[in-house]
């Protein structure tokens, strides 16, 4: 179901903490901010945190600084490793609400259960649908999953960050639906992509693909604009390509440990993976440089 709309009687606007500042991290925090909600922030590179000094975000030196006396902690950070190294660093107080936003598996968010069990927090796993734009924009999907009591004390936060939250019951069911979700994503632009790549390799302009689509049901604003992205040669990150792959294997993995083939997730992450070796920085590139995997000479 998706949360209802703050009114008068809504709970006061939390202080947070945001640990990992990167694309989505610091849109992030630039939604929480222009809602006027308190924001202390680290990562790892420093001068990623000091850079939201222009929103007024406080940055810290280390995550256990960062979360002293918060209401919320929110981690965007890159992998499952990353999250739980960083929270057991942080130490937030027992009690503190924990939002995890990463994409980090069925795996991975058993090891966040277990960690917010063992430092006594009150873990919501909230992975987030969308990229750098609705993060700054305030306007994610978020698939939230966890007690009722943080979901109250969650309200000021969630109006800053979201156009709409699914709540999905136990902890962990967001993660599981995450991986669902970015499987679809990842299918669509490898799939705009092959199209594009064979367009040009058969001698037709691959713009009359994106003409025969326009305005029926295959049509989708998403394959357009990463189409768009492909066409120009230009692909600054949204998504990144790094982060693709990774999201990749964790749901290869979940579809092997729920006993469905991973043939098609296979091709896809191996397409994407074969994209990062021919780049020279994947972290920086967008998901649609997955066509770099299908041009001549891949494997």
């Amino acid at each position: 179901m998706t949360s209802p709309q703050r009114g008068a009687d809504a709970a006061p606007a939390p202080v947070v903490a945001v640990l990992g500042t990167g694309t989505m991290g610091a849109g992030m925090v630039r939604s929480l901010r222009r809602a006027g909600i308190a924001v202390r922030v680290w990562n790892r590179d420093g001068g990623k945190a000091r850079a939201l000094a222009d929103v007024g975000a406080e940055a810290f030196d280390s995550p256990a600084a960062a979360v002293a006396g918060v209401d919320v902690v929110i981690t965007m950070l890159s992998d499952a490793d990353a999250v739980t190294d960083t929270m057991r660093r942080a130490e937030p107080a027992p009690g503190t609400v924990w939002l995890q936003t990463a994409t980090v598996g069925v795996d991975g968010a058993d090891a966040t259960i277990a960690l917010a069990r063992e430092l006594g927090v009150d873990l919501v796993d909230c992975p987030v649908q969308g990229t750098r734009k609705p993060a700054e924009d305030g306007a994610l999907v978020l698939l939230a999953s966890g007690s009722e009591s943080a979901r109250a004390r969650l309200g000021p936060v969630f109006e800053a960050l979201g156009r709409k939250t699914l709540w999905l019951g136990a902890a962990g069911a967001g993660s599981r639906l995450k991986l669902a979700c970015n499987a679809w994503v990842l299918m669509l632009t490898a799939g705009v992509a092959q199209s594009i790549a064979l367009t040009r390799a058969l001698g037709v302009d691959p713009e009359e693909f994106f003409e025969v689509i326009a305005g029926g049901p295959l049509d989708s604003l998403y394959a357009r604009h990463k189409g768009g992205l492909i066409l120009s040669g230009e692909y600054p990150v949204s998504f990144a390509l790094s982060g693709a792959v990774k999201d990749g294997h964790l749901i290869q993995s979940a579809l092997r440990s729920a006993d469905v083939s991973d043939r098609l997730m296979a091709a896809v992450t191996e397409t994407l993976a074969e994209a990062v070796r021919r780049v020279p920085d994947p972290t920086g590139l967008d998901i649609s440089a997955v066509i770099e995997g299908l041009m001549p000479g891949s494997r």
